[in-house]
């Protein structure tokens, strides 16, 4: 049980040591897939929220486990196209910080919501995670790899979320999800008025 908790622990604070996102600024290279798998991999809000779909999916359990993250990636990719596009969307940053609050106190309240509702959710949220992608790609780069790339690192942090949310759940303690996901929120919070 100790080693679980520290497994759990540990993994928590590796979300949490993330850095800020420096992804909505246009800083560094924006094309191509290694550019699109690193972008969510290094912002703090992406693997907040990323890993938390997960975690929440998890905690939920039954069709949410796959239903909410293949929302989110899916309506994230179209999110993207928007951005693509020039379409713009109002708010997109308050939105993604947003996204790590509301994540987080789902996770907290263990949120048992009806997979459709929770899918609608997940997709709302990254529809603007998605848009904040698009719009940073440059025209010469090759969108096709560069979405590949941050819909792949987006999975993979669903998986991370996943893996700790099953963990979680085999502890079987009521606190620790609750501690986990008043970390997110808190985490979103300090976006959100940052």
């Amino acid at each position: 049980m100790r080693v679980r908790s520290g497994l759990a622990l540990a993994a928590l604070a590796s979300v949490l040591a993330a850095e800020p996102a420096l992804a909505h600024t246009g800083v560094g290279a924006t094309h191509g897939f290694v550019a699109g798998l690193t972008h969510p991999l290094f912002g703090l809000d992406h693997v907040c929220a990323m890993v938390a779909v997960g975690l929440w999916a998890a905690l939920a359990g039954g069709r949410a486990v796959w239903a909410w993250p293949l929302a989110f990636v899916g309506v994230m990719v179209a999110g993207a196209l928007l951005g693509l596009a020039g379409l713009s969307l109002p708010g997109v940053e308050v939105m993604i910080a947003g996204s790590v609050f509301a994540f987080g106190i789902a996770v907290a309240l263990r949120a048992p919501l009806p997979v459709l509702v929770g899918a609608v959710i997940c997709g709302l949220f990254a529809l603007f995670h998605g848009h904040a992608h698009g719009t940073e790609l440059p025209a010469e780069a090759s969108a096709a790899l560069y979405v590949a790339g941050f819909a792949l690192a987006t999975a993979l942090l669903h998986a991370v979320g996943l893996s700790l949310g099953l963990l979680l759940a085999r502890l079987d303690r009521v606190w620790t999800p609750r501690l986990v996901g008043s970390a997110v929120a808190a985490t979103g919070m300090v976006l959100l008025v940052g």
